[in-house]
C-alpha cells in the first residue's frame, strides 16, 4: 500500500469529476435577467444572487502534499444603487510564516442592457487590490466596472489553500435573498469531518460515496549497482493504482430568503444559515490516524502554551518597581486592583488591534507606551497576580468575531482580565480609558468568555453584566402661549452608559458635542452645558445644560397640543417583524427614570391629560410606568423604565414588541391645554 506521508516521492493524479453548473454558465447571461426590475423572492432587494456556487475539494500534489481547492462562481443582479455595494467582493486569505493561501483565475464581468444589446465589460488589473489585514490574513478585494442600475454581475475565482484542517465555512444566506444556490464538499475517505450547522433553515445536504482511482508513481531503490553500492545505486518508477471512495455532500437551494439587519442583534452572522466542517482526523492507508479535533482543555493548552501568551504572564521585572511603588502600605485587595488597573491604563494606550496573542510583547508595549488587546491585558493581569491577587485571563470572541459553538483556538480573538474576590469575579479591560472594574467596552458583551487557569483547567464566565447601567433626568420647561419652551436638563450616567458618554464626549469638541446632541433631540437649541465626572470613572458622569425648542408643539385656535415628554418622546417602534428569529440583544440591563416639570402658560387650563400606566413583560424582564398630574399651572411627570435582562429570549419576541407599542403610544398621547 501506498505511504502518504513521503511527499517528495509520490506523484499522483486523482481522477475526480468536476461540478460544472449546467443552468448558468460563466458569460451566458441572459436579456431577461437584465430587463429584470426587481426581485422575484423580495421586491425590496437592492440586490440578488441570481447564482451561488461552490465546490471545496482536496487535491494531491508531488512534493507538496493535499490542498484544499475552492472554487467559486457566483452571479447578481443589481435592482438599484442601494445594491452597488456588491459590486465590490472581499476575500480574505490565510497565512503563516511559511504558507498561504492564493487567489487565482480571477475572472469577472459586468453586463449591461444598451439599445436592447447585452454589453459586457470585464474586470481589469486597476480594479483589483490586495491589503494586508494582520500577520495572519490578507485580502484581496475587486471592485466591478461599469456598475448601473440594473446591470448584472459575474465572477468566478479559485482559492488554492495549503491549510487542510479550515474548510471555510459554507454560508447559505447573505443579505439579500439567493435564486439558486449549489454547495459541494469533495472529500477522500481519508478526511473524516464533524459537521456543524448554524442558523435557522434545516439544510440537509444530498450525501454520496464515488468509487474512483488513484493512479500513483514513486521512485524506489532497484537493488542494482556494484561493489559496496549494491542494492542502492540505482532507482526505478514504481507505478500503480489504488481503489478509494469520496464523500461527497451536496447542497442545492432555491430562493433562499435575505437575512436582514434588525434592531438590537449582538451579531447577524452568528445566526446566518451555514455549515462549518471541521476536520476530526485524518487515516491514510498504512499511517497512523492524525487527530485534528480538539477539546477546550487542548485549545487552552495551546493557547497559554504559546509564547506570546503563557510566557508573556511570566514577565515581571518590568513592573515591579512601579507596582511596589503605588501598592505599598495598601492592604484591601479591591484597592490594589484598582491602582493597579489605573496605572495600566495610564502607562499604555491601545493601538487598536485586537488578538489574544502579544506582537512585540509586553516588555515593549510597557516601555513605549502603547500595545494590543493582549499586551495590555495580559501585561495587567501579570500585575495583578504580583500584587497577591487571583487574577487570571479570560478568552473572548468580540461581537464582529461572533460565537465559538466548538472548541477551537481560531473562536477567540480578544483576552481581558479577571480578578476573584469572595464576592465574585471582576473582569477588567485596560485598552478603554473609561472602561470600569466589570464594566466591559461594548465590543466584548458577547456572551461568555473562557477563563484561562495557569493549572491548564478553564471555565466559561458570562461577558454580560449583571448590574444595571441607567440614565436619569430631570427636566423642568416653561411653556409660552406661542408654542416654544424654554428650560432646564440634568442627566446622570452610571456603567455603561457613562462610559459611552465619556468616549464621545472627551473625544469630540465641545460645539462638535453640542450640535450631535442638538441633532439627536429633534434639533433643541443648547446652551449653557455643564459637564461633571467626565474623566472620574469612580462616579455618574452629569451633564445639564438650558435649552430652547420652537417645534413638535402644535398651537391650534385656542389650544396647544404637546407630548408631556418633550424632546424626550420616543416616536418608532424598533421592533417591526411580525416574528423573530433570534434574540433581542441590548447588550446589558439597563434602568431610565425621567422626572419632569412643566409650567404651563397663564390663561391657560388643562383638558386632557393622559391617564397613568404601569405594564411589566413576564418573568419580571422589564417594565414600564408613566404618571403625569396636574397641580395647578403644573404638570409633574414621572416615568420610567426598566430592562433587566440584557438578552431577551426570542420566544419572549411579541411580548416584547407589544411592550413596547404599548409605551411608545402612551409617551406620545397629548396634553391638551385650552385658553380659560
Amino acid at each position: 500500500m501506498i505511504k502518504f506521508q513521503n511527499h517528495l516521492l509520490v506523484s499522483i493524479l486523482l481522477t475526480a469529476s468536476i461540478l460544472n453548473a449546467q443552468d448558468y454558465k460563466f458569460g451566458e447571461v441572459s436579456k431577461e435577467e437584465l430587463e429584470e426590475k426587481f426581485s422575484r423572492i423580495d421586491s425590496s432587494a437592492a440586490a440578488e444572487y441570481l447564482y451561488k456556487y461552490r465546490k471545496t475539494n482536496f487535491e494531491y500534489n508531488a512534493g507538496v502534499g493535499f490542498k484544499l481547492v475552492t472554487r467559486v462562481h457566483e452571479r447578481i443582479k443589481i435592482y438599484n444603487k442601494d445594491g452597488f455595494d456588491y459590486a465590490t467582493k472581499k476575500v480574505v486569505l490565510f497565512k503563516n510564516s511559511s504558507s498561504k493561501e492564493e487567489l487565482s483565475k480571477l475572472k469577472a464581468k459586468t453586463y449591461n442592457l444598451q439599445g436592447g444589446e447585452i454589453v459586457e465589460v470585464s474586470l481589469k488589473k486597476e480594479g483589483e487590490f490586495k491589503v494586508e489585514l494582520s500577520d495572519y490574513r490578507s485580502q484581496e478585494s475587486f471592485t466591478m466596472p461599469n456598475i448601473k442600475e440594473g446591470s448584472v454581475i459575474e465572477y468566478k475565482y479559485e482559492v488554492i489553500s495549503p491549510f487542510i484542517s479550515n474548510v471555510d465555512e459554507f454560508v447559505f444566506q447573505h443579505g439579500i435573498p439567493i435564486r439558486k444556490l449549489e454547495a459541494t464538499l469533495d472529500s477522500p475517505e481519508y478526511f473524516v469531518f464533524r459537521v456543524n450547522t448554524k442558523g435557522f433553515f434545516n439544510v440537509v445536504p444530498k450525501t454520496e460515496r464515488v468509487n474512483r482511482t488513484l493512479n500513483y508513481q514513486q521512485r524506489v531503490a532497484d537493488g542494482g549497482g556494484n561493489g559496496p553500492l549494491k542494492g542502492l545505486g540505482s532507482t526505478k518508477v514504481q507505478r500503480g493504482s489504488q481503489q478509494y471512495f469520496s464523500n461527497i455532500s451536496k447542497y442545492e437551494m432555491q430562493n433562499v430568503p435575505a437575512l436582514k439587519d434588525e434592531p438590537y442583534v449582538n451579531e447577524l452572522n452568528n445566526y446566518r444559515a451555514g455549515v462549518k466542517y471541521e476536520l476530526s482526523y485524518t487515516q491514510f492507508p498504512d499511517t497512523p490516524r492524525e487527530s485534528y479535533a480538539t477539546s477546550w482543555e487542548a485549545v487552552v493548552k495551546a493557547i497559554y502554551d504559546s509564547s506570546r501568551f503563557g510566557n508573556e504572564l511570566k514577565r515581571t521585572s518590568y513592573f515591579e518597581d512601579d507596582v511596589d511603588a503605588i501598592i505599598s502600605g495598601v492592604n484591601e485587595p479591591q484597592e490594589k486592583m484598582l491602582k493597579i488597573f489605573d496605572l495600566v491604563k495610564s502607562k499604555v494606550k491601545w493601538n487598536e488591534f485586537y488578538g489574544k496573542y502579544t506582537r512585540d510583547g509586553v516588555r515593549k508595549a510597557y516601555k513605549e507606551g502603547v500595545g494590543n488587546v493582549a499586551e495590555i491585558n495580559l501585561m495587567l493581569t501579570a500585575m495583578l497576580s504580583y500584587a497577591g491577587l487571583n487574577s487570571n485571563p479570560v478568552l473572548v470572541s468580540t461581537r464582529s468575531n461572533g460565537i465559538p459553538l466548538f472548541p477551537t483556538r481560531e473562536g477567540y480573538n480578544y483576552v481581558v482580565s479577571s480578578v476573584e474576590f469572595p464576592e465574585g469575579t471582576v473582569l477588567l479591560d485596560a485598552t478603554s480609558a473609561y472602561s470600569s472594574p466589570s464594566v466591559l467596552p461594548f465590543r466584548t458583551l458577547n456572551w461568555n468568555g473562557r477563563i484561562i487557569k495557569n493549572d491548564g483547567t478553564s471555565k466559561t464566565i458570562g461577558l454580560y453584566p449583571e448590574n444595571k447601567s441607567t440614565t436619569r433626568i430631570f427636566l423642568n420647561a416653561n411653556l409660552s402661549p406661542t408654542g416654544s419652551i424654554q428650560g432646564k436638563l440634568r442627566k446622570s450616567l452610571s456603567n455603561h452608559k457613562a462610559m459611552s458618554f465619556r468616549n464621545s464626549f472627551n473625544t469630540a469638541s465641545e460645539d462638535e458635542f453640542i450640535r450631535n446632541l442638538e441633532e439627536e433631540n429633534g434639533k433643541i437649541e443648547i446652551s449653557n452645558l455643564d459637564v461633571k465626572n467626565n474623566n472620574d470613572i469612580s462616579k455618574s458622569a452629569v451633564l445639564s445644560y438650558e435649552y430652547r425648542m420652537d417645534n413638535d408643539i402644535d398651537v391650534i385656535s385656542d389650544r396647544i397640543y404637546f407630548s408631556p415628554l418633550l424632546f424626550l418622546t420616543t416616536t418608532e417602534n424598533p421592533f417591526r417583524l411580525e416574528q423573530r428569529d433570534f434574540p433581542v440583544d441590548f447588550g446589558y440591563p439597563s434602568g431610565m427614570s425621567i422626572a419632569s416639570s412643566i409650567t404651563i402658560p397663564d390663561g391657560y387650563q388643562v383638558e386632557n391629560l393622559p391617564k397613568s400606566l404601569s405594564i411589566a413583560l413576564p418573568e419580571e424582564m422589564g417594565s414600564f410606568k408613566f404618571m403625569l398630574i396636574n397641580k395647578g399651572s403644573l404638570l409633574q411627570l414621572k416615568v420610567s423604565t426598566e430592562m433587566n435582562l440584557a438578552i431577551v429570549p426570542v420566544q419572549h419576541y411579541l411580548n416584547l414588541k407589544e411592550f413596547y407599542k404599548k409605551m411608545i403610544e402612551k409617551m406620545n398621547e397629548k396634553v391638551v391645554l385650552s385658553k380659560i
